[in-house]
Parts: C-alpha cells; structure tokens; sequence
C-alpha cells in the first residue's frame, strides 16, 4: 500500500493541479494544519525537476500569506480560535513567559521558526497576539520561508535522481523514520 501510495503521488506531483494543491497546503499549513508543505514539495521537485524553483516560489508565497492568516487568527480570534490551536500544539500555558520574550526577538523567533520544523503556525498566531510590527513579520517571514522551500528544492534539483533512487529503495523505513522525527518533534516542543 505505500508503494502504491508513493506511486500515485510521484504521478500527482506532475499533474497540472499539483501546483494549486501544494498552494493550498503550504497556506493552511502556516496557520492551523500539521504536516508541513515539505510532503508535497519533494515528490513534486523530483517528478518534475525542470519545475524546481516555481515550486519553491508557489510554496514561499502561500505559505507567506497564510502566516498573515495565522497572524490574523492570533490578533483578531485569539479568545475563539487562536487559544485552540496553541492549546492542540501544547504550547497554551508557555504562551504568557514566550509573549515576554517574543516582544524582544520577534523578527529573530519569525525567521528561526521559518526555516526549522519547528510549527509556523504558533509562530504566526504569537505574532499576531504580541500584535508584532506586520512588515517585520512579513519580511521574517518572506526570507525565511523562502531559503527553507527554495534550498529544498535546490538539494533536489542538483541531486534528484540519486535521491529519488534511494527514497524508492528504501521508501518504507524513510516513512518510518519521517514519523518518528515528526512526532518525536512534536513530543520536543511540549516538553521545552
């Protein structure tokens, strides 16, 4: 069954809606959904190498202008919604020690949480909460999603076919190992 799955994504990502679904992930991904954009993007890059930075841009954009959707969340829906999803991810009795801190580090926390997998969209939501300066967290933002999508996409336009070998030979302990960091991640975060 993972083969065929990994088979048949291997052969959405060339299809010409691929584009308008990883936009619609990399968006909702910045503000309230868990699996980061990154799934879509590596099959997406090596079933279609040519269209590596497209992919990359498409992905930086969304994810962009969801985060400002997350910031929205976090500044106007904080008490309905934004408590919610931080309470989901563990981080709601943190939040008041991170706000003193975040109201320092903004731009630096933004870019950090940008490009790590670390989940952008508790970085979104605080920066709307802590109300931080929009156009510092929308170049925070830009700079660091965009070396994030972009080095992906770089690593597997250069190296595509040896990776896509590998990750074909290999496909059911990367799955493995691809959760266990996931939710070792997630496990990571509650505890600091």
């Amino acid at each position: 069954m993972l083969q065929r799955t990994y088979d048949w994504t291997m052969r959405q990502a060339s299809q010409p809606h691929a584009l308008w679904t990883l936009a619609v992930i990399s968006f909702i991904e910045s503000s309230i959904f868990p699996i980061p954009p990154d799934v879509l993007i590596i099959p997406m890059v090596l079933a279609a190498r040519e269209k590596a930075w497209r992919i990359a841009a498409v992905c930086t954009v969304a994810s962009v202008v969801g985060g400002y959707a997350g910031y929205a969340i976090g500044y106007f829906l904080w008490e309905t919604i934004g408590q919610a999803v931080l309470g989901f991810y563990g981080y709601l009795d943190k939040f008041d020690a991170f706000k003193q801190l975040y109201n320092e580090w903004g731009a630096w926390i933004v870019g950090m949480a940008g490009f790590t997998p670390f989940p952008y969209k508790v970085i979104t939501i605080a920066s709307g909460v802590t109300q931080l300066d929009p156009v510092v967290f929308g170049i925070a933002s830009v700079v660091s999603r965009a070396a994030r999508f972009f080095l992906v996409a770089a690593l597997l336009w250069k190296f595509g076919p040896p990776i896509r070998s590998f990750i074909e030979k290999h496909l059911g302990k990367l799955t493995i190992a691809f959760f266990v960091l996931l939710l070792g991640g997630f496990a990571l975060l509650k505890v600091l």
